[in-house]
C-alpha cells in the first residue's frame, strides 16, 4: 500500500475519487473481511475474547484496507487511474468505509458469540438430561443406552462389546461427564460422539470436537 510520496497510512488518503473507484474499493474491502472470517475469529480467540486496545479497537479492519489497497494497485487499470489523481480523497470517504468494516467485524464476532452460547446451552441441556434420566445414547441423542454384562447397546445400532463386565450405567455416565467437562474447560463448542473401530477387534466410543480438534476415547 506504499506510495512514492509517503507512508502507507498517508497513501490511503490520496486515492481517487470517481464514485465507481470508491465503490470498487469499498466492495473489495467488505468481501475481503467476509473471506477473512476464520482469521478474524482465530485472533479473537487468541485474545481471549477481548477487544484489542488502539487501532480503533479492531482486529483486522486496517489490515484488510491495506491488503485491498495493495491488490488494487497491482491491477494495471487501477494504477493508471491512480496516477491521474492529484486531489486527495476526503477523510469522510475512508472513515465511512472503515466504519462499515468495523460494523462487519463486530457482526462476525457477535454471530460467533451467539453460536458459542447456543452450543453451551445445548451442552447444559445434554448434561441435565444425563443426570435426570436414563443414560441417553450420545451418538444418536434419541434413545436410551442399555448396558448388560458390560455390553453397551442402543436401538440406533450402537453396539460396543464388553471391555469390563463391571461397566454400569453410572460408570459410563461418569466417563462421559468427565470427558465433556474436560473439553468444556477450554472450548465452548458442542462435542460429537461416534463409534469407531479400535486397534483391536472391538470398536471404541469416541468423543471429538471439530472446533478445537479435541478427541478422547470414552470406551
Amino acid at each position: 500500500m506504499a506510495s512514492p510520496s509517503g507512508s502507507p497510512h498517508r497513501s490511503l488518503y490520496k486515492v481517487v475519487g470517481s464514485p465507481p473507484w470508491k465503490e470498487a474499493f469499498r466492495q473489495g474491502c467488505l468481501e475481503r473481511m467476509k473471506n477473512s472470517r476464520d482469521r478474524l475469529l482465530n485472533r479473537y480467540r487468541q485474545a481471549g475474547g477481548n477487544v484489542p486496545r488502539g487501532a480503533q479497537n479492531t482486529f483486522l479492519v486496517h489490515e484488510v484496507m491495506e491488503e485491498e489497497w495493495n491488490a488494487l494497485q497491482s491491477v494495471d487499470r487501477c494504477a493508471e487511474t491512480l496516477a491521474q489523481v492529484e486531489e486527495p480523497v476526503g477523510l469522510a470517504v475512508l472513515e465511512e468505509i472503515q466504519q462499515e468494516l468495523i460494523n462487519q467485524e463486530q457482526s462476525i464476532i457477535s454471530e460467533y458469540e451467539k453460536s458459542l452460547q447456543f452450543d453451551q446451552q445445548c451442552l447444559n441441556i445434554m448434561l441435565a438430561e444425563w443426570e435426570a434420566n436414563p443414560l441417553i445414547c450420545p451418538v444418536c441423542t434419541k434413545y436410551n443406552l442399555g448396558i448388560t454384562s458390560g455390553v453397551v447397546v442402543c436401538p440406533c445400532g450402537l453396539y460396543i462389546p464388553s471391555y469390563s463386565p463391571e461397566l454400569t450405567e453410572s460408570k459410563l455416565r461418569a466417563f462421559l461427564e468427565d470427558r465433556v467437562h474436560e473439553h468444556s474447560m477450554h472450548c465452548s463448542h458442542m462435542p460429537g460422539f461416534s463409534v469407531t473401530e479400535g486397534t483391536g477387534e472391538k470398536p471404541n466410543l469416541l468423543m471429538s470436537c471439530v472446533a478445537c480438534d479435541f478427541w478422547a476415547i470414552i470406551l
